[in-house]
């Protein structure tokens, strides 16, 4: 590309691409319902392993309870909305995608920056929860004691290499992993129903004036959405495998709605069986590995209940490996699309995988794990890593949510002429509440101190995005397919 192939659309500027662009930046198709379906289930498995009991520490059982129907309900509008405009606008951007052919290259920027931070961290998360299974269990097993972080660079190693190796890998490991963490689910709630005690869910000692069942109010209900959110968070990542599916204006509808489904069903039976069985809801609520401490009740500590324990990282697993494609795959179509530096979207010419984009992600990652793990003059002493990570993911994710359900009311606006295979029940009421939960949430992530640093680097990541955008980016934009749509089907002011 050179000076001479600029074009300019509004406020911001286009490069022409050759074909040797697209050729080095080529993407491979494989996947079908089923694949999606374990790529979105999987993404968000991990959920229902580590994270959601953070919550019972701040809004107590009853108020978790709520706080997770209320979310429950946001992501049914997200799913549904989704459904609706991923086959439309079938392109690995996903959310950037919409919000670019909605709101144009500042929308689409913010709302693909906004995956950008989700994605990034999510695995974050997750890696601090396997190191915390992975350690306890050697530790239990072998009396072998090795630093988390060394566990989290392990693991990354392996999945980032694993996503590298090809898009079949992919999804085949990832449909083998989801159905294992399904498994091993199974086995936690048949042998927990028992076990279950609800005095054992309301052990949390309440506040004064407070009951058992809402030991902290309905601000400890506020305060324990975010935690909530993590039962579903990155169903949203499907439309990210547009471009590597084998048919995406049928199998995405499908793979979303039966995703968010299975998601419901777990998120409930584990909620309600992993806080009402000892040691309670107040030890689970601080523990990185609570199915742990269920799988020693129900089959008592020892070897038994070690080795199901590390059977149990498989959930970690699915979610870890999955969500590493989600963020290659953001930061690839950002980069393709020139809202990022070009040079992060080039595919090995072979295996056609964004190897560079997925080690960049990783890499930012593992650092920011490490700030949180060794930053106690920020965070403090007591900080739990994920805990922190995890209201940073969320803080990524409600933004890009309020986005794309202003896309899809704007679209259905706007642009009712786009040929849409799947149409949502919900309408523009199902877009609207969701985006409403998700501003709610938003704000609730203000109101620990805990997690509030956490949450305001997130801030400072945005701030640099958007600058780095406003002075670059937009001037190097390239036809990229999603930015092609945009400008074919908006108005010459808009584009």
């Amino acid at each position: 590309m050179n000076d001479s192939d600029r074009r300019r659309v509004g406020s911001v500027e286009y490069r022409v691409a050759d074909d040797d662009y697209f050729a080095r930046r080529g993407l491979r198709r494989y996947a079908g319902a089923f694949s999606l379906w374990a790529l979105g289930v999987g993404a968000v498995i991990s959920g229902d392993f580590f994270g959601w009991n953070f919550g019972l520490g701040v809004g107590g059982f009853g108020g978790l309870a709520i706080a997770t129907v209320i979310v429950a309900v946001m992501y049914v509008g997200i799913c549904y909305g989704i459904a609706e405009m991923s086959p439309a606008l079938p392109h690995t951007g996903g959310a950037y995608s919409f919000g670019r052919t909605a709101m144009g290259p500042w929308g689409g920027f913010i709302t693909g920056l906004s995956e950008n931070i989700e994605y990034i961290l999510t695995p974050a998360v997750i890696v601090v929860g396997i190191g915390g299974y992975v350690g306890a269990v050697f530790n239990s097993m072998f009396g072998v004691e090795i630093p988390a972080p060394v566990w989290w660079l392990i693991f990354y190693t392996l999945f980032v290499g694993l996503n590298i190796v090809g898009v079949e890998a992919t999804f085949k490991f990832s449909v083998f992993i989801t159905l294992l963490a399904l498994a091993i689910l199974l086995v936690f709630w048949v042998g927990a129903i028992p076990h279950f005690n609800w005095d054992m869910a309301l052990n949390i000692e309440p506040d004064p004036g407070n009951s058992r069942l809402l030991p902290f109010g309905w601000g400890g209900v506020a305060q324990a959405l975010p935690f909530a959110i993590w039962f579903y968070l990155a169903i949203e990542q499907l439309p990210l495998a547009a471009e590597e599916s084998r048919n995406p204006k049928q199998d995405m509808p499908k793979a979303l709605l039966w995703g968010i489904l299975t998601l419901i069903v777990a998120s409930a039976l584990t909620l309600f069986l992993n806080a009402g069985i000892a040691p309670g809801a107040a030890a689970v609520g601080q523990s990185e590995e609570p199915l742990l401490l269920a799988f020693n009740t129900i089959f008592g500590e020892g070897i038994g209940a070690s080795a199901l324990a590390l059977a149990a990282v498989a959930g970690l697993v699915a979610s870890f490996h999955t969500i590493i494609y989600a963020y290659g795959r953001n930061i690839y179509s950002l980069s393709r699309s020139g809202y990022l530096p070009h040079w992060l979207s080039v595919t090995l010419p072979n295996r056609k995988t964004p190897h560079v984009a997925l080690i960049a992600g990783a890499v930012i990652g593992y650092c920011v794990a490490l700030l949180i793990e060794f930053g106690d003059d920020w965070f403090g002493a007591d900080a739990q890593v994920g805990a922190v990570l995890l209201n940073m993911a969320v803080f990524g994710a409600v933004i890009a949510y309020i986005m794309q359900m202003v896309s899809f009311v704007m679209l259905r606006n706007r642009f009712p002429a786009i040929e849409r295979p799947y149409v949502s029940p919900l309408g523009n009421a199902g877009a609207i509440i969701a985006a409403l939960i998700a501003f709610a949430t938003l704000c609730s992530l203000f109101l620990s101190s805990d997690y509030r640093v956490g949450v305001y680097g997130c801030v400072v990541w945005f701030a640099v995005g958007l600058l780095y955008f406003a002075v670059r980016g937009r001037k190097r934009l390239v036809y990229s397919p999603e930015e092609d749509f945009a400008v074919r089907h908006s108005p010459p002011s808009d584009a």
